[in-house]
């Protein structure tokens, strides 16, 4: 009876550690580097940092973000862009984004794209406030950034959820990139879902920012991510840096949560993207 109660006291202490330790990597924000080389990359953009925030849902980290704050000015970001979900549907804190948006803007231009939590809103009402926030939305449009005498194309588009639910989300994401006007400049592309990477490749992005997959939420050693929306079980598109043809993928495993409270192995993200110009 003695080794029986010891065993189970034993199970118990690691289950509580176990416990522990997914709520303090839940609220312990890290960086993840990406090294993104490419010919087509002007030279004037070699070394050129994009920080990634993607899927906050409204989560706060330390007072009014003050990890996240931290993490970007460490990165010393040329751009920050927002890839979708910053506004949770289900507990919406406007306030919470608007502060981050603000505070994020004071370190870098920030660009922002829409995700399926913000389709679900009366998303209209809220852009004029992130726009006086700092933001610069692109809503299936596109900026030239400049730098050094050469250009890149920034892009962006909704996600397709603001279409409706008619058709695929392939095609809907097709329909919203043939609105964009680009002139064959090297071409970052904003887009909230990372299975849609076919379409975007089609489209003759270079570079494309992408979020939604939460980092399959639980992630299992070995396999990586167990279960994302637009993918199912064992996402392809999880979390990384992917190619197909040309084109180059990023996936951030994101920071918040929505409909399940906790991630598992599977710490948020703030991704970082440097651009480096390959000689041809």
């Amino acid at each position: 009876m003695k080794k029986r109660m010891t065993a189970i006291l034993i199970a118990a202490l690691v289950l509580l550690a176990l416990l522990a330790w997914v709520v303090w990597a839940n609220g312990a924000p890290v960086l993840t580097r990406y090294g993104v080389s490419d010919d087509e990359i002007p030279e004037a953009f070699d070394g050129f940092k994009i920080a990634q925030i993607s899927d906050l849902h409204n989560a706060v980290f330390g007072e009014g973000n003050s990890k996240l704050l931290k993490i970007l000015a460490g990165a010393e970001p040329d751009i920050i862009v927002i890839t979708g979900d910053l506004i949770d549907s289900r507990h919406t804190d406007t306030g919470a984004a608007l502060s981050f948006v603000r505070a994020a803007a004071e370190l870098a231009p920030v660009y922002y794209v829409t995700g399926n939590h913000e389709s679900r809103m009366d998303f209209g009402s809220i852009e004029p406030e992130l726009e006086a926030a700092g933001a610069v939305l692109l809503r299936n449009r596109s900026v030239r950034i400049e730098r050094g005498g050469e250009y890149i194309e920034l892009a962006g588009i909704d996600d397709p959820s603001f279409l409706g639910a008619d058709g695929s989300a392939k095609s809907r994401a097709a329909s919203e990139l043939e609105r964009l006007s680009v002139d064959g400049a090297y071409l970052v592309l904003l887009a909230h879902r990372p299975e849609l990477i076919e379409t975007y490749a089609e489209y003759g992005a270079d570079l494309v920012l992408s979020g939604h997959a939460h980092g399959g939420q639980i992630r299992l050693p070995g396999l990586g991510g167990l279960y994302a929306p637009g993918q199912g079980f064992l996402p392809e598109y999880d979390a990384g840096l992917y190619s197909l043809g040309d084109t180059s993928l990023v996936v951030s495993r994101g920071l918040g949560n929505s409909l399940f409270p906790l991630r598992i192995n599977n710490r948020p993200e703030v991704v970082l993207a440097e651009l480096n110009h390959a000689a041809g």
